[in-house]
């Protein structure tokens, strides 16, 4: 079915098996009723811890053919926050099915969900201010280098927050405030993921801004931007950092559209966000993550497919910005739909 025509039928993968499947499978209903309202038909897939598909929740397994599509649906909402879901796999798995699905492609989705991978390319760019940090790798670690990666870190200043690189939802990170704690921290990082990052801490409040791709038909009105960037909101939570639970229990944190910043200051945060956007090269959406202080503004990351949980900031932004959920999710698969006519027409 082509972009723009009726009603379509959705298929909403949620689970998976990663540290965030309860996350996502909160993000996949929210979607579900999202696209209904919409005027959509939908059905559900569920991906236990153990990467196996079910239809309609715990119902029969789902058997998959290359090129045959999931379930003869017109598009897939992959809604999947972490490893096997967000990094690419996935998504290279629905290529292979020939089918259209929300959000980044291959290259994009395993390149934002690597923190270091990220932060090399936006710093490869020259423009775009970030947060100090440092990549450390198990084995490098574990080996002669070991004294030099804990000095690197340690010029960053305290408190330095060291992170799992691959992993989403604040899991894994601990705050390191005493030079005593941080191998310790590391070695807990290592469990997560064989590559980490240490960042240090940034001034300032935490600032998110919302990012959605224009339909063809929007752009062909006059509008030659590709995307717009949403109001940005200001994260307010009690605690060290916005960690998993400020992000996900109820009263954890407050948001607040717009952000209490100034109109350069927002300006620059909308301005980077879509430049980190197109130059990671993402697709349909991405929550993209900043430190203001006055009018320095510093990139922290960008996320591919954010929660859309009840709770979650993307929606929130959006529906600040004139963009209601029902219009975000309907609008992200004829997206899809657009993306995958012009690859389609494109000899191979």
């Amino acid at each position: 079915m082509a972009p723009g025509e009726g009603p379509l039928k959705v298929a909403v993968l949620a689970g998976g098996r990663s540290s965030e499947h309860d996350v996502s499978l909160s993000s996949g209903a929210a979607v579900r009723e999202g696209l209904l309202a919409a005027g959509h038909e939908v059905v559900s897939v569920q991906i236990d811890r153990a990467g196996r598909w079910r239809h309609e929740g715990e119902g029969e397994p789902l058997s998959l053919t290359p090129g045959a599509g999931v379930l003869q649906a017109d598009v897939v909402f992959p809604v999947l926050h972490g490893r096997f879901g967000e990094d690419g796999t996935v998504q290279g798995l629905l290529e292979m099915l020939g089918v259209a699905y929300v959000g980044s492609g291959v290259a994009a989705s395993a390149l934002c969900m690597d923190k270091v991978l990220f932060k090399e390319l936006m710093a490869a760019a020259g423009s775009v201010p970030q947060v100090g940090y440092v990549d450390v790798q198990e084995q490098a670690f574990a080996g002669p280098a070991r004294q030099e990666l804990l000095e690197r870190v340690m010029r960053l200043g305290l408190p330095v927050f060291v992170k799992p690189s691959h992993l989403g939802s604040s899991v894994g990170i601990v705050r390191v405030t005493t030079e005593d704690e941080l191998a310790g921290a590391l070695e807990s990082a290592f469990a997560y993921d064989a590559r980490v990052i240490v960042e240090a801490a940034a001034s300032g409040i935490e600032v998110e801004c919302g990012v959605l791709a224009r339909l063809a038909g929007e752009r062909a009105d006059g509008n030659q931007a590709h995307a717009q960037a949403s109001l940005p909101g200001e994260i307010v939570f009690d605690g060290d950092f916005y960690d998993f639970e400020a992000k996900y229990e109820p009263g954890g944190m407050e948001l607040r559209v717009p952000a209490r910043i100034s109109d350069a200051a927002a300006a620059q945060v909308r301005d980077l966000a879509l430049e980190a956007f197109a130059r990671a090269g993402c697709d349909g959406l991405a929550r993209v993550d900043f430190f203001v202080d006055g009018e320095d503004v510093l990139l922290n990351e960008l996320n591919t497919m954010p929660g859309f949980t009840p709770t979650s900031v993307y929606a929130k932004l959006l529906e600040a910005s004139g963009v209601g959920y029902p219009e975000v999710v309907d609008r992200l698969c004829r997206l899809a739909l657009e993306r995958f006519a012009e690859v389609s027409s494109r000899a191979f």
